[in-house]
């Protein structure tokens, strides 16, 4: 039963520990996919089991991460008001061609780190950017003008 416990422990300090890092450098993976592929390896050591390397002991630190996350992703589709704790919410971080300095610093995001992955989307200039949004998962979505360099105006219906 110590180890349920240590395991336990430990998944909701690496949960806080993620959660403060920031999403930026989460990528694509959820908190809990993170914290669950990451220390699936190593939780089996000293920290959870305290120097028992019995298939036991191994056992129950993975299944006791693997019910919390299950646990973790129920408790998220049952009651919606849980994701913003869990997972996070989306913060726009440009409007209308300003990057939103506050919001950043908020996020631990430099503005370098912005306009690389503005880069990353084929836009040269961030006043080109209507909106940016940081999401949850850590990616950034950017909105832009809708400029249309030489189009003609679409008919007007009569």
């Amino acid at each position: 039963m110590e180890i349920v416990v240590r395991a336990a422990v430990i998944w909701v300090f690496l949960w806080v520990i993620t959660r403060a890092v920031g999403r930026s450098t989460l990528g694509e993976l959820s908190t809990f996919q993170l914290i669950l592929f990451v220390t699936m390896g190593d939780m089996v050591q000293q920290g959870v089991t305290q120097q028992d390397y019995s298939v036991t002991g191994a056992l129950l630190a993975v299944s006791t991460f693997a019910v919390i996350t299950v646990g973790v992703s129920y408790a998220n589709q049952r009651w919606r008001r849980l994701l913003p704790i869990t997972h996070g919410v989306p913060i726009i971080i440009v409007r209308d061609g300003e990057p939103d300095m506050k919001a950043l610093n908020g996020e631990r995001m430099s503005v370098n780190d912005l306009f690389a992955s503005a880069r990353e989307q084929g836009i040269r200039r961030i006043r080109d950017v209507e909106l940016a949004v940081l999401e949850a998962n850590g990616r950034i979505s950017f909105f832009t003008h809708d400029v249309q360099d030489g189009a003609p105006d679409p008919p007007e219906a009569g």
